[in-house]
């Protein structure tokens, strides 16, 4: 089959099969825990129906990186009515972007320094954010340092925003086991600071979060397959 070959069609049933898997991962390392941990499926890169797609599948959250890609979409979410699932913006946000996001966006899930506090809490009140932390020290990589989060989580209180929780990504191009370290110490961070969220934990490192203490892991691939 050449490069150029269309891509069978998704279907709930694949999307559903794949979750079932994905749960299997997770129950591997997480039997033991009480706490349920949640999954949003990432639909960024994906044409806007593979949103329809996770909705029929059951999931209630979607992820999405790109202001203007988001945007693109927001007729298929309308159309979705009461089956609408919430939406995390998981990507690098420029402050920018926020005007013309907030009547999409549920949760600002990569709130990093302090001008993007200000700006969300200026055009949607009281909305529930995660602080993103660089939890590798990787010049380029969103979020803020480890040791500046307890400060943001503190302005973004005062500033009248829903800090639930934190977030970060592991380490690019290493092995999934690289990632345990920074996890853990925002595990650490979510404990320290009274929060109720710790997402971590990707198509490929999922494992590793969890065992962590990830409470809620964005996939995107191994749901969806490779992105055009």
């Amino acid at each position: 089959m050449g490069s150029d070959a269309p891509r069978p069609a998704l279907t709930v049933d694949v999307v559903v099969e794949r979750l079932a898997a994905l749960d299997e991962r997770i129950d591997s390392v997480s039997r033991a825990r009480e706490q349920p941990i949640t999954v949003t499926a990432v639909t960024k890169g994906f044409a806007a129906d593979v949103i329809r797609v996770a909705a029929d599948a059951g999931f209630s959250a979607v992820g999405e990186n790109y202001a203007q890609e988001l945007l693109g979409k927001v007729d298929t979410l309308d159309a979705l009515g009461e089956r609408r699932p919430t939406v995390e913006f998981i990507g690098r946000l420029q402050s920018n972007k926020v005007r013309q996001l907030v009547d999409v966006v549920d949760l600002w899930a990569s709130v990093d320094r302090p001008s993007l506090v200000a700006e969300i809490a200026k055009r949607a009140p009281g909305a529930r954010i995660l602080v993103q932390v660089n939890s590798t020290g990787e010049d380029g990589k969103g979020g803020c340092a480890l040791g500046d989060t307890a400060a943001l989580v503190e302005r973004a209180r005062e500033a009248g925003l829903d800090v639930a929780g934190l977030m970060t990504v592991g380490p690019t191009g290493e092995p999934p086991e690289a990632a345990r370290p920074g996890f853990e110490a925002v595990r650490r961070l979510v404990d320290e600071l009274g929060l109720e969220v710790c997402s971590m934990g990707m198509s490929g490192d999922i494992e590793v979060a969890v065992a962590a203490g990830s409470t809620n892991v964005r996939v995107g691939t191994a749901l969806f397959g490779s992105r055009a």
